[in-house]
This record gives C-alpha cells, structure tokens and sequence, in this order.
C-alpha cells in the first residue's frame, strides 16, 4: 500500500528473547550446571519478519492474543527496545504511553513529578511551565498536585501521568490500553482527548482488547498472531475476520 507522508516504516522487524532451559533450582545445581556448561539457552521470537508503513495521520489499531508481540512492537517503535533483526523508522517525536507513571518519583509531588516526566519526554522548562496550568487542569488534582505521589492512589497517578503525556502535541502516540484510566467521567474525557489528537494529525499506534474502540478510532488494523502478522488492512475487514475466528 502507498502512504502519503511516510513517517513509521517496519522492515522485517524480528525481535528474539534468549530464555534459559532448564534453569537450575538451587546453587549445587547452579554450579553444576557451570561447570559442566549443560545449560543451553531456548530462542523464543516474540517478533518475526514485521512490516509495515504508516502515514501521517493514520490511526493503526494493534490486536491479538496475549503473547502474540503487541506489547513488544509497540516498544520497538517507541525505541525503548532495538530489534534483533530489521529496521524500524520513524519521523517525528515519539509520545509512548505503556506503562503510565513508570518515571514518577513518589517521595516529590504531583507538580514535580509533571516537571520530572515532562522532561524525561523530551521538553523544555518553559515549555512545561506554559502549559502546567492546563496539565493541572485536566488531571483534576487540584489541591492534591501539591501533595507526595506516595499519598496519591493509582488512579490519581494515571490520571497525571495521561494529561502529561497528552497535553503535548506528539506528531507519534503509542497507547497501550490507555482508555482505562480513571473513573467513567475521566476516561470519556481521554477518549475525547485521544479523537482530538488523533484529529489534529498525530499518527497513533493503539493496543486495545476492545473491537468496539478499534472500529471507532482507527483507520487500519494490524492483527498479531505467534509474532507474525496475520493481517493488516482495513479496520472494519480485520476486526470482523477476528472476531469470526473468536
């Protein structure tokens, strides 16, 4: 398929994890297992052979059973992991939201925790005091943002950690079952929040058990089976072949 304004390209991405067999369960076993060197590592491919590319503005669902490398290809592009084979390219900056909170330092505040994870994103000191208002704002902390994250439950974390990462204008989102923030009220406000960025041009790659989300948000599909991609074309072919085959 041709992609206006190119800016994800995966080129026979592969990705492989080296387990060790038969692991040793006490330390006479660890140091016979050295010395006598028995021990072989198994190669487990959690990617094989990926590619893909992706346009600006596109809105790319990734589905498939647990275990069948979603959340590895989403850190591949998001370059927190390099792949074993193939290259993955891609323009612009890259907003990843795994696992939201994951720079949070709990004994500082929620206003210092936005400085410390803004900045870990890649922005300026002015950058975030232009916008710490409207960060503030939308997390719906209030007084609590100048409280120790260690007071806050998870629910208040995630809620920070999305209007963080969201509040900024990513040219590449990568979310990870992000829409379950929160209570009901706030999780409509990031589904909301998501059909704007996604509106105004930003290229998302989106992990989501839910079809119904998929077929509301994305314009194509790629469906992940055993690392290899089983399909990837339009959203609604490749959600209704998924769901006949349960």
């Amino acid at each position: 398929m041709e992609v206006e304004k190119e800016i994800v390209k995966a080129q026979r991405v592969s990705m492989d994890f080296r387990l060790e067999s038969n692991r040793p369960k006490s330390l006479k076993e660890f140091a016979v297992t050295a010395l006598t060197r028995k021990s072989k590592p198994v190669c487990f491919q959690a990617l094989q052979d990926v590619s893909f590319t992706v346009g600006k503005g596109e809105v790319i669902g990734i589905i498939g059973r647990n275990g069948s490398g979603k959340s590895t290809l989403l850190k591949i592009i998001a370059g927190i992991m390099k792949p074993t084979k193939g290259i993955i390219t891609c323009r612009g900056n890259i907003v990843p939201m795994l696992e939201l909170g994951s720079g949070f330092d709990t004994e500082l505040t929620g206003r210092e925790n936005l400085f410390l994870n803004g900045a870990i994103l890649g922005y300026s000191k002015k950058y975030l005091i232009d916008r710490e208002h409207d960060i503030i704002a939308f997390s719906e902390l209030g007084q609590f943002i100048d409280e120790p994250l260690r007071t806050y439950s998870s629910g208040m974390m995630m809620r920070l950690a999305f209007s963080i990462a969201t509040i900024v204008n990513p040219e590449i989102l990568i979310v990870d079952e992000i829409l379950a923030v929160g209570d009901a009220p706030f999780q409509e406000k990031s589904r909301a929040r998501m059909l704007e960025l996604m509106s105004g041009g930003t290229t998302v790659f989106f992990v989501s058990h839910s079809l119904e989300q998929l077929r509301e948000m994305c314009t194509r599909v790629i469906w992940l089976e055993h690392g290899r991609i089983r399909m990837i074309g339009q959203t609604t072919t490749v959600c209704n072949q998924y769901e006949r085959e349960g």
